[in-house]
């Protein structure tokens, strides 16, 4: 049975309107455009440019898209989880195009969202409060880029970085009323999480012994770093190997939590943990030490004050695997463990520089409050504006990235919106996780259906994990795999929420009998 009952509006009878004749001025408008779109794709296609053939047809597809939200959001999960991630290892010159179709396909999700939210009633007073600051955070965003202008390539490659997977967050919110569709997307998400295991060992037993052979050729070559599942790696820099491990664990978090809920079985549970748990076993991702424990006191802390003996069961489990995670990748240091932890603070927490940069992830901060002052309080206050702080290789280098050479001003994602969206964006930004943590913890308390409170609790757990990622890495203003999974629990919990907006405001023809009647994890 479908845990989130079919969603239906009312149906009246369309029969007069499908017989009114089509007038003059309609027919004529038609014909204009026709006329000119066929005069722009002629003029497109005697270029002989494939990648500005790629854009046209890619932007009429994405017109016709519009129409079909779902079948979009299922292209946006399926290419962005599962195949630009990849692409890079085999054919590279298509990596960056793959992940430019996927951002274009997510803004005209934006667009169709927009649009659905306008001319829905109620649609707007049904959202909640976290779904609109992170709008107005976007909102935000362009303006203050717009009035501090440096350049179009500045700007468009900044905005394309910080929002290209947030159509998928608001079309789920406001575009998606079948529930039978989220029940599907999860067990996509699922399958993703599961799917890691075979990548991650093929990646294991086929790059890293090439990149042993790179290593002495290229400085700074980390052979083991390729191993990231579909998350994204490169044979000759390296992968987003974290992203992939939190993903597991957020994973392993759902299936934690809707066991706790009895929704499901512990057989399953063991037979899913298994390979969830395994790709953080066969790379060196040592931050898995501080998120696997993170993941489990977030989880069970109401457990350690009603139940404190289910509460310490949980963390001791939580404390083995760390042990063990800690252990594994010790065993593929050459340092002890005290070198370990005196290398690892040196780089995190005090003056050592993170890599090549000058800075690391605690001296950025600092850097940026000496950096500040009377003298430029708009930087303070506001930002210098999207992609200013940019520093990747990657993307167009921004002009107070410029200003500070080799400093790695963007090196993570907290100091990033703080040079370019300032204390106030970056407000917003903390707001939008702290209302949604609000947003869910209050979907525990009063939804009826269990595998509701499981979700809410993982997505409790995924948004404790975001917030410290804020200061680990970037990756939530550019890894378009793992802006993603960002936006997809997000704009799930936004989902949720309108649904028990809907039932408890009596829209019994529109939403049914949301909260009772899931019985599926």
């Amino acid at each position: 049975m479908n845990q989130y009952p079919l969603i239906t509006g009312h149906r009246g009878s369309h029969a007069a309107s499908y017989a009114r004749p089509v007038g003059w001025p309609v027919m004529l408008g038609i014909f204009l455009v026709i006329a000119v779109l066929a005069v722009f794709f002629g003029l497109v296609a005697v270029t002989a440019n494939i990648i500005i053939v790629a854009l046209a047809a890619g932007l009429l597809l994405g017109t016709m898209l519009l129409a079909m939200p779902i079948w979009s959001i299922w292209i946006v999960f399926f290419a962005g989880l599962m195949v630009v991630g990849v692409l890079p290892l085999w054919v590279d010159f298509l990596a960056a195009k793959s992940v430019w179709a996927v951002s274009l396909l997510g803004f005209l999700l934006f667009l169709g969202a927009i649009y659905r939210v306008l001319t829905t009633p109620g649609l707007a007073s049904r959202t909640p409060l976290f779904l609109w600051v992170a709008f107005g955070f976007l909102a935000f965003c362009v303006v203050n880029s717009l009035a501090q202008w440096h350049s179009a390539g500045e700007f468009l490659g900044g905005f394309k970085r910080y929002f290209q997977a947030w159509g998928l967050m608001f079309a789920l919110a406001w575009t998606v009323r079948d529930g039978t569709h989220m029940d599907r997307w999860k067990k996509f998400l699922l399958i993703v999480a599961l799917t890691q295991f075979p990548f991650a060992l093929y990646e294991l037993l086929v790059f890293v012994p090439k990149r042993e052979a790179l290593a002495m050729s290229i400085p700074g070559l980390v052979p083991i770093d390729v191993v990231a599942g579909t998350f994204g790696a490169n044979l000759y820099t390296g992968g987003a190997n974290a992203e992939m491990a939190t993903f597991l664990i957020i994973v392993l978090a759902y299936l934690l939590a809707q066991t706790r809920e009895k929704t499901l079985p512990r057989k399953y549970l063991a037979l899913l943990s298994l390979p969830v748990l395994a790709p953080l076993f066969m790379g060196e991702t040592k931050v898995v030490v501080i998120l696997l424990p993170l993941m489990f006191v977030v989880l069970y802390r109401r457990e350690l004050i009603a139940r404190p003996h289910y509460g310490v069961v949980g963390l001791l489990i939580g404390a083995l695997l760390t042990a063990a995670a800690g252990a594994f990748y010790l065993s593929l240091s050459k340092k002890t463990l005290d070198q370990e932890i005196a290398d690892t603070l040196a780089y995190n927490v005090y003056e050592k520089g993170y890599g090549n940069y000058a800075l690391n992830r605690t001296s950025v901060l600092t850097f940026w409050a000496e950096e500040q002052g009377l003298r430029n309080p708009i930087s303070f206050a506001m930002g210098n504006g999207l992609g200013s702080a940019q520093t990747s290789a990657s993307f167009v280098p921004g002009h107070i990235a410029e200003r500070y050479p080799g400093y790695g001003i963007g090196l993570t994602a907290a100091s990033t919106l703080l040079w370019e969206t300032g204390i106030f964006g970056s407000g917003l930004f903390l707001a939008t996780l702290w209302l949604a943590w609000r947003c869910a913890a209050r979907l525990r308390r009063i939804a009826g259906d269990p595998a509701v409170r499981g979700d809410a609790a993982t997505i409790q757990v995924a948004l404790a994990i975001f917030g410290f990622y804020l200061f680990y890495r970037p990756s939530l203003l550019d890894t378009l795999t793992f802006q993603l999974v960002f936006a997809a629990l997000l704009g799930y919990l936004a989902w949720l929420h309108i649904r028990i907006e809907e039932r408890s405001m009596g829209v019994e023809a529109d939403t049914g009998d949301v909260m009772a009647s899931g019985r599926r994890a």
